[in-house]
């Protein structure tokens, strides 16, 4: 199993929200993140899969994060419910790690859960206006990433966003990262 971490960042100061907004819409983004997800198992927290339209991603196993024991989810063959992240130490699957925030930094924060890959995109532009609420970021994310990942290939640029894949230093390369790659370099 191959645990990968994939997020969008603004470049300059690492949000990836601001209140329960992503503060810009870039469609090849959407793209990709489908590509690379399609087919595999993803974890995300509770506000998270709420985000997600109809509470769903198609062709993907959702594990939802919560501290709701008892929390409701829109598909039961489909998406699956955890307390803990430890039930992750041993899944059989492939896992991406899609946020939120709080989600990442659980996963960043402890050496043996960290994934093993990171897909790392920057949008470049200014941030949306439009939206109020407190900024969401994932600098401690960031931090360990540059501490513990090497990046690898070249960053792949499309519509304002940078595309960097970073593996954590001293490990195999993992079978899924040509899948990673190819998906990334298709426009």
């Amino acid at each position: 199993m191959t645990k990968i971490a994939i997020w969008c960042r603004h470049t300059n100061d690492n949000i990836i929200g601001i209140g329960p907004n992503i503060p810009w819409h870039v469609s090849s983004d959407f793209k990709r993140f489908k590509r690379i997800t399609s087919g595999h198992h993803l974890v995300a927290g509770q506000t998270t899969y709420e985000s997600f339209p109809n509470r769903t991603l198609p062709n993907r196993k959702l594990h939802v994060l919560t501290f709701e024991k008892d929390y409701q989810v829109s598909d039961l063959d489909n998406h699956f419910v955890h307390t803990d992240y430890h039930d992750f130490d041993t899944f059989n699957h492939d896992l991406f790690i899609v946020g939120g925030a709080s989600i990442y930094k659980l996963f960043m924060a402890d050496k043996t859960a960290m994934p093993d890959v990171i897909i790392d995109s920057e949008y470049l532009p200014d941030l949306s206006t439009q939206f109020t609420g407190t900024p969401v970021d994932i600098t401690p994310c960031i931090e360990a990433m540059r501490l513990h990942y090497e990046p690898i290939g070249i960053p792949q640029r499309l519509d304002d966003i940078i595309t960097t894949v970073w593996v954590k230093k001293g490990i195999q390369t993992p079978k899924i990262l040509e899948h990673i790659l190819n998906a990334i370099h298709q426009q």
